[in-house]
């Protein structure tokens, strides 16, 4: 078998991902939107040149082996392939809700390592079980069930929104823990049973297992921190209650750009709780530390530095 080299369409794809998430990077934009935005352009090629995308960035358990181990690097760019429609808005809904979760409670950088790496060992999962097979891997689910694992591990009562097949799919929220627990059972029954269809089951589970692994060694002492703070409570649909209010004057001297305070000040006057909420996230998404620049960490209503330089309750 020769080494597969791309072609400018499938280069065109490789160089869209690290663009987007370049760009995600210096603009301080949250990982979650740039990893579903680079998901979404990436499937745009496909539906055009489907053969080129998915032939030069997926991923083959024979690419482990010495003589086409220049492959290797599918084992990344085969998250951001998908073979259609529903596979890519399956995956990107549930990542989604989760991951923006997620995301806000230990950043970036340890979410973006969380997920690259555990997609990794959900592809080299599903490859040592079926070494030698000629079919290709493509999709994030894998990425996303170590999402998945490691919010379960560090935040287990926190609430997401998700897909959950119970006889049918219903779209309901539920506990983290307990979407973890339902979907490793369901998993676990379909590979017991050896159901032959063409979604990878083993490399969900492996994306599951090293994604609450990951979790233990990078994210366990600041999850345990809020384990024990009582979960969201769930709110009328729109009307901001008045337990619900935001001391937005803790916030004001961290807009120190126009476009800061604009972003502020249409959150503080905003009369709809999700719209509020989402001006909110935005301005806090590229808020950095007074003293040092860094981008802040926020929860539970505070923000902060991880340098401890800054730190504030709203």
């Amino acid at each position: 078998m020769e080494i597969i080299i791309p072609n400018l369409i499938s280069l065109l794809a490789i160089a869209i991902i690290i663009v987007v998430l370049v760009l995600a990077y210096i603009k301080k934009v949250m990982l979650t939107y740039a990893l579903i935005i680079a998901n979404f352009l990436v499937f745009l090629l496909t539906i055009f040149f489907q053969n080129e995308i998915i032939g030069d960035l997926g991923f083959r358990s024979t690419y482990l082996s010495p003589e086409l181990f220049p492959q290797i690097y599918t084992i990344v760019t085969s998250m951001f392939v998908h073979s259609g429609f529903l596979h890519i808005l399956g995956n990107m809904f549930v990542f989604f809700f989760m991951g923006i979760a997620f995301e806000q409670r230990i950043g970036r950088k340890k979410f973006f390592i969380i997920y690259i790496i555990t997609g990794i060992f959900a592809a080299l999962t599903q490859s040592l079980v079926n070494l030698g097979s000629p079919l290709r891997l493509v999709g994030a689910s894998g990425a996303i069930f170590g999402i998945l694992g490691a919010f379960a591990y560090s935040y287990p009562r926190d609430e997401v929104v998700m897909p959950v097949p119970i006889g049918i799919m219903f779209i309901m929220r539920i506990k983290v823990i307990y979407a973890t627990i339902l979907f490793a059972a369901l998993e676990t029954v379909v590979v017991i049973l050896d159901v032959q269809d063409s979604t990878a089951h083993f490399a969900h589970l492996g994306g599951l297992v090293s994604g609450v692994i990951l979790a233990a060694i990078i994210v366990g002492k600041q999850g345990e921190k809020v384990k024990n703070i009582p979960g969201t409570i769930s709110y009328n649909v729109t009307q901001i209650p008045a337990s619900d209010t935001i001391n937005f004057s803790h916030l004001h001297e961290l807009a120190r750009t126009p476009e800061l305070k604009k972003i502020l000040e249409r959150s503080e006057h905003e009369t709809v709780r999700q719209v509020r909420d989402l001006w909110l996230d935005h301005f806090l998404e590229k808020v950095t530390c007074p003293v040092c620049g860094k981008p802040l960490n926020h929860f539970n209503r505070k923000t902060w530095c991880e340098a401890e330089h800054f730190k504030t309750e709203y």
